[in-house]
């Protein structure tokens, strides 16, 4: 008589809830950005393009027209075709103006508290260093209330916000359309490293300052997304009780 053979029965691992994955990625971008500060490489960064007569790129075209001017203009424009949306009537699979006008609020309180740090910070840009034709002496940012003899006002990186406050997008679609929010992800990264290279080119900030303008914005949609209210309205609605079957695209991550 054979011996009855059980069926293994393989453990089940349950996927992470979207809230610790959000917790877990905050913590990590922070030690890492912590790694970054301790490493002393924003001054080495700085030297790529700056030399004791100065950033040959802080004017350029390339540099303080079409990505600081230009870019500051775009995110603008985008911000305006974002607030236009409130008028367009949502579906089933597009988001409740009441998640669309509370992701705006968000959106904005980012592009409002950055620069409000940085308005009040000591430190002074790459291009106040005495050793790049300035005044002024490196002092790491930590270093509260020591002046290092510059102007200051220069961290964390006021125009990074210009693409990094859009990461509200990406957490307002994520329950409607992975595909939608990822893109939207995808977009403000490249667009925020290419900003915050152009500021490193120009002598106007340490990759450390575009690095922390993105982890405050990342941290305060975070935050944000964890509101009970914002949890509610941000809700993808069910289609069942509806009848309504959804595209497997638009379902959430």
């Amino acid at each position: 008589m054979k011996p009855i053979m059980k069926p293994i029965m393989k453990p089940t691992v349950k996927p992470m809830s979207t809230g610790r994955r959000d917790l877990l990625i905050t913590v990590v971008a922070l030690v890492a950005l912590g790694l970054w500060d301790a490493s002393g490489l924003d001054l080495p960064a700085a030297r790529l393009f700056g030399s004791a007569q100065g950033f040959g790129l802080r004017d350029h075209w390339w540099t303080a027209t079409l990505l600081h001017e230009g870019g500051r203009a775009a995110a603008w424009v985008t911000m305006g075709v974002v607030l236009l949306s409130l008028w367009r009537a949502p579906t089933l699979a597009q988001p409740s103006r009441a998640a669309r006008g509370a992701w705006i609020v968000v959106m904005l309180l980012c592009i409002v508290a950055v620069p409000a740090i940085k308005r009040f910070s000591p430190t002074s840009c790459p291009w106040d260093l005495a050793e790049f034709g300035g005044v002024a002496t490196y002092v790491s940012h930590w270093r509260l209330g020591v002046a290092d003899g510059g102007p200051g006002r220069c961290f964390p990186s006021g125009h990074a916000v210009a693409a990094f406050g859009f990461f509200g997008m990406y957490f307002l679609w994520r329950a409607h359309s992975a595909v939608r929010a990822r893109a939207w992800l995808g977009a403000v990264l490249v667009v925020g490293a290419v900003f915050g290279l152009a500021q490193l080119a120009r002598g106007a900030h340490y990759p450390s300052h575009t690095l922390w303008s993105a982890w405050l914005c990342w941290a305060l949609c975070v935050g944000a997304s964890r509101l009970p209210w914002l949890q509610s309205v941000s809700a993808k609605p069910s289609t069942k009780a509806a009848g309504v079957v959804t595209d497997p695209s638009l379902r959430a991550p």
